[in-house]
C-alpha cells in the first residue's frame, strides 16, 4: 500500500515550503514517525516525520525546491514492500539514481534548456551561470536573474564570489521587503534610566539561574514593562488584516533571536499572565531552542507585538522593521553607563534607548509617545522589594 508524504500546513499564513534535506534515499527503509526530511517555511526549519513504515519508493520533490502546501513530496511503499521472488533479477537502477552529485550539478531540466534556447544562450554561456538549485543546478530563476544582470551591466565578474540565498535568508528578505511595502513605518525613541534594574541584576545575577531557572538579563524587565503598557494602549497590540484593524485580546510577545544564518522570532504566549521570573525562564528557553533549531511551528506563530534586544550586539539605536501583520515592534538598545543631568547635578547612570517602530496606518506619534512613556515609567519605577 502506497503512503503519500505531502507538504504539511505549518500555519494559517504559510502557503508553501522548501525541502531542505532528505534523510533517506530512494529504496531505503523508513519507520513510522522516523525523521524523514527537513522543510523550511518563511518562519522556521522543521523536521517532518514519516507518516508510515515501509520503503521510500520515490522522492517527488528534491532538496532546494519550493512547493505549495499539500503537494506530494514522496511515496512510501508499506507496510511490507514487495520483494522480487528468489532467483529473479532486480530491475536496473534508473539513470536518475545512477547520476552522481557532480553529474547532477551539470544537468539542466527541459524547462531550463527551453528558456536558454529561447533567450539565445549557448552552452558555454549557460555553463557560466551559477546555479542556486540542488547541488548547484541552474534553475529558470537563475537564468532570468542572469539575463537581468547582463542587460543591466551588473553580471558578476569571473573572480567575484557569488553567494546564493539560503532558504532562511530568502524568507527574511521577502518578509522585510513585504513589510516595508505594506506598512508606512515610523520610529519613536525614548531614553530610559535603567539604574535601579541594573543594580538589582548585579545583586541577583549570582543566584538568578538557580532561583528562577534562567539568567536574569535586561530583556525580561522590558518585556514585562511592554506587556503592562500594552494593556493600557491596546492599539499597539494589534494586527492589520486587509482593510481592518484587529485589537488582539491576548498579548503574545515575539522575541527576535539572532542565528548564525539569519533571524527567527519565537513567541512568548500569554505574556500578560506571566511573572518576571516566568518571563525570564520562558524567554531563555525559547531563545536557546531557537539557536538549536528545536522550535515547533506553533512557537513562531501568533505574535501580537515584538521585542528586539538590540543591546546584545552593542547597538544603541536602531529602527526595527515590523513583523507583519503586527502594528508595533520595540527595539532595546544597549544599557551603558553615561553622565546625565539630574536637577542641578551631574550623575553617572545606566541608560538605554527604547526604539518603537509602528504602523502609521494604525497609530500616530502621540499614541506611540504615550506608550513609550508608560514603558519608561514602569522600568524606572521598578520596585526590587516586590520581587
Amino acid at each position: 500500500m502506497a503512503i503519500e508524504v505531502v507538504m504539511p500546513q505549518m500555519g494559517q499564513s504559510v502557503a508553501e515550503g522548501t525541502v531542505l534535506e532528505w534523510f533517506k534515499r530512494e529504496g531505503e527503509r523508513v519507520e513510522k514517525d522516523e525523521a524523514l526530511l527537513t522543510i523550511n517555511t518563511d518562519k522556521i526549519d522543521v523536521e517532518i516525520p514519516s507518516p508510515g513504515a515501509g520503503t521510500l519508493s520515490r522522492i517527488l520533490v528534491q532538496a532546494g525546491e519550493t512547493v505549495p502546501v499539500g503537494t506530494a513530496l514522496a511515496t512510501i511503499e508499506g507496510p511490507e514492500p514487495d520483494r522480487p521472488p528468489a532467483g529473479t533479477t532486480p530491475s536496473a537502477p534508473t539513470p536518475e539514481s545512477l547520476r552522481s552529485r557532480e553529474e547532477t550539478s551539470r544537468w539542466y531540466s527541459p524547462a531550463v534548456l527551453e528558456l536558454a534556447e529561447r533567450q539565445g544562450l549557448g552552452p558555454s554561456e549557460l555553463q557560466e551561470i551559477r546555479g542556486t538549485g540542488q547541488s548547484g543546478r541552474v534553475t529558470k530563476q537563475d537564468i532570468l536573474n542572469y539575463l537581468a544582470e547582463r542587460d543591466a551591466g551588473t553580471a558578476p565578474r569571473v573572480d567575484d564570489e557569488v553567494v546564493p540565498f539560503t532558504p532562511m535568508r530568502r524568507a527574511i528578505a521577502e518578509h522585510m521587503v513585504r513589510s516595508k511595502q505594506t506598512a508606512p513605518h515610523a520610529t519613536a525613541i525614548i531614553e530610559v534610566d535603567m539604574t535601579t534594574i541594573a543594580e538589582f541584576r548585579e545583586r541577583e545575577k549570582a543566584t538568578s539561574a538557580e532561583r528562577r531557572g534562567a539568567p536574569l538579563t535586561f530583556l525580561p524587565f522590558v518585556i514585562q514593562a511592554a506587556v503592562q503598557a500594552l494593556t493600557k494602549h491596546p492599539w499597539l497590540n494589534a494586527w492589520v488584516e486587509h482593510d481592518r484593524i484587529v485589537l488582539k485580546r491576548e498579548i503574545n510577545i515575539g522575541i527576535a533571536v539572532a542565528l548564525q544564518d539569519g533571524l527567527i522570532v519565537p513567541v512568548l504566549k500569554g505574556a500578560g499572565n506571566l511573572s518576571l521570573a516566568e518571563i525570564a525562564r520562558q524567554a531563555d528557553d525559547l531563545a536557546r531552542r531557537a539557536r538549536e533549531k528545536r522550535l515547533t511551528p506553533m512557537e513562531v506563530q501568533g505574535g501580537t507585538f515584538t521585542v528586539n534586544n538590540l543591546g546584545v550586539s552593542g547597538i544603541l539605536l536602531a529602527t526595527p522593521i515590523l513583523v507583519q501583520p503586527q502594528a508595533g515592534i520595540l527595539g532595546v538598545g544597549a544599557v551603558t553607563r553615561r553622565p546625565i543631568v539630574i536637577g542641578n547635578e551631574t550623575a553617572i547612570r545606566s541608560l538605554a534607548y527604547l526604539c518603537l517602530s509602528f504602523d502609521h496606518r494604525v497609530i500616530d506619534g502621540a499614541m506611540a509617545g504615550q506608550f513609550l512613556q508608560e514603558v519608561k515609567a514602569r522600568l524606572e519605577g521598578f520596585d526590587p522589594t516586590a520581587q
